[in-house]
């Protein structure tokens, strides 16, 4: 008894330590990650820098995509000094909230499994070692699923929406279960409407009233959440700043933030993310890997027996894991606007569904059903190992213009073969505990994620570190030559490829053309009149010059070829020219009678930098 009660102390303290390696271990050793990290980095650093705390601005403009708890935590690291020295690439500060976010959901499923032993699918409870086991598995199904992964390191709102969505389901379920404070989840949830908007609520509510209906305990439930002071204490987190907001900015904040980024996104198709209906199907699949078929047992065996029969509150948590994960599915299903990491606040349920699977159908019941499902999820595994064994076959086949060299490089690091080493031995390992006694028999999931995690931390880290060598130092060293050779009030320009981490290193307002017809009219006309934080319109007089970030592939272009200029710098792709602003005129001029189109910058373009 004493050496499970040890065994169980230590579960957090594990869950915690691996939460560290998967997510801010090397977190500052790259840089900003175009597109959009840049801008909500940009955006929080100007709060830091001009004490301007209510609208978030980016390149001299608001931002209304977002609200703004993320960009307070990530100005908080901002505001701290000798950023030079602990925070060179800007990275720590704007990526720690995302990482923290998803070190606390693990902690918390852990700790909700520890507190509510789910019961196996005989009835009985599971003895004390396995409920450590399913706790760390739970944490470590959410945690490897390569959506996590990726969204973890990254400085966007994503993993503190779905990590403040999720430990307030929790709180809700447990509080169903029989714990006692009922305000706490109410206060995530208006955090959560803080970190991306009344999404939260609604998939909150659609989770508690689907669960609610399948227990049959719907008056029940409400009951125990405590529902109408719970939403005004959400409201008193969530309502004053989108009051405050809406007063300051008025009619551009209600039609940017509601209008297009969530109604818009809703009912119609934004920034060309046209997906199928079925979607987000693969995206289950690939978000699982390589634990998938235990996901879709785990979705089997909810229902506990009987789907009419409502489970006991202590005992349905596999049940509202369902719930939850449908709820996400069906939800952003019927959106217009998909991408994949609108599946990311599934992701905990999909831990949940994944460990409780492995705890019910793995161990000596059910054997027939065990066996399929357990070589199902050893068979992925093994694919993935034998896939990684040979790279050097497929890698060599990748070619993409902005990581040039990418797979000798990937092939001379050595990091796809630690990746093969490290499936290999999850891959190895189960099949060695099958044979021993109880409950060791039922640890095979958990020591294949601890490979996992030995693969997260010796070759996928070491791999996102060589493709941002490859692909975003060139730009910040750019960006360095900018800030060399800028005379004062030059103005700055990018056209072709968008990058907005070069507004973040420059660390001045650029000015951003694509590569349509009207770019070279569009670029002499914002220079000369268009005005906004950190730029101001100038005529084209004699001697006037601006610089211009161009890449190979567009100065090459018919549009920008012949522009008059004078190259000052290269860094991979991407040139750094000086341009007289006559010359541009002269430039454009001739474009126009050639039959180009005039200047359309003025015609309102969603998500410009």
């Amino acid at each position: 008894m004493r050496r499970a009660v040890v065994s169980r102390r230590l579960v957090l303290p594990l869950v915690l330590l691996c939460g560290l390696a998967l997510f801010v271990w090397q977190l500052g050793s790259t840089g900003l990650v175009d597109e959009t990290p840049p801008l909500f980095a940009a955006a929080a650093r100007a709060m830091a820098r001009t004490g301007d705390w209510l609208t978030p601005r980016v390149n001299g403009l608001p931002r209304y995509d977002k609200p703004p708890l993320v960009y307070w935590l990530m100005g908080l690291g901002y505001l701290l000094p000798g950023q030079e020295q602990w925070n060179p690439l800007g990275t720590w500060a704007a990526r720690l909230p995302s990482a923290l976010s998803s070190i606390a959901v693990m902690l918390s499923l852990s700790a909700t499994l520890l507190r509510w032993p789910q019961p196996l699918l005989q009835g009985r409870s599971p003895a004390p070692a396995l409920q450590a086991i399913t706790a760390i598995s739970a944490a470590l199904a959410f945690a490897l699923s390569p959506l996590v992964l990726l969204w973890s390191r990254i400085a966007v709102s994503d993993a503190l929406f779905s990590g403040l969505l999720a430990l307030a389901l929790l709180q809700f379920w447990g509080r169903y279960a029989g714990g006692r404070c009922w305000w706490s989840a109410w206060l995530l949830l208006g955090l959560a409407v803080l970190a991306k908007g009344p999404v939260a609520v609604v998939l909150a509510g659609l989770c508690l009233g689907l669960f609610g209906l399948w227990q049959r305990d719907l008056r029940g439930l409400l009951q125990r959440l405590r529902p109408w002071p719970g939403f005004g204490l959400t409201a008193l987190v969530a309502l004053p700043w989108y009051g405050l907001e809406l007063l300051v900015e008025g009619a551009p904040f209600w039609d940017s933030f509601f209008g297009y980024h969530n109604l818009q996104r809703f009912t119609g198709v934004v920034n060309h993310h046209l997906q199928p209906w079925w979607f987000f199907l693969p995206v289950l699949v690939v978000a699982s890997l390589p634990f998938t078929p235990l996901l879709l047992a785990g979705l089997l065996t909810a229902g506990r027996g009987s789907w009419r029969q409502p489970a006991a509150p202590q005992s349905s948590l596999q049940r509202f894991a369902a719930c939850w994960l449908l709820v996400v599915l069906l939800f952003f299903t019927l959106a217009a606007t998909k991408l994949p990491s609108y599946w990311i606040p599934a992701t905990p349920a999909a831990g949940l569904l994944i460990a409780l699977a492995a705890q019910d159908l793995l161990g000596a019941g059910r054997a027939t059903a065990g066996r399929w499902w357990r070589w199902s999820a050893l068979a992925l595994v093994a694919l993935l190992a034998v896939g990684l064994a040979a790279a050097g076959a497929w890698l060599p086949l990748i070619h993409e213009p902005e990581l040039p060299g990418l797979s000798a490089a990937l092939l001379a690091s050595g990091a796809p073969q630690r990746a093969a080493l490290c499936f290999t031995l999850a891959l190895l390992l189960a099949p060695l505990l099958w044979g021993l006694a109880e409950p060791w028999r039922r640890g095979w999931l958990l020591v294949q994620q601890l490979a996992l995690v030995l693969f997260a931390v010796t070759a996928l880290q070491p791999m996102v570190a060589l493709g941002d060598r490859l692909r975003q130092q060139p730009l910040r060293r750019l960006a360095q030559q900018v800030q060399q050779q800028r005379r004062a009030s030059e103005p700055l320009a990018m056209v072709g490829i968008l990058k907005p981490s070069l507004h973040y290193y420059a660390d001045q307002v650029v000015i951003y053309e694509g590569v349509q017809p009207s770019g070279p009219a569009n670029l002499s006309d914002r220079l000369a009149r268009e005005q906004r934080r950190g730029q101001t319109a100038t005529p084209a007089a004699p001697g006037t010059s601006f610089l211009l970030v161009i890449d190979q592939r567009t100065a090459q272009q018919p549009l920008w070829q012949g522009l008059p200029h004078r190259q000052l710098a290269q860094q991979g792709l991407y040139q750094l020219w000086r341009v007289q602003r006559p010359q541009l005129e002269r430039w454009v001029a001739a474009l126009r009678r050639a039959g180009a189109p005039g200047p359309d910058w003025q015609i309102p373009r969603p998500e410009r930098y």
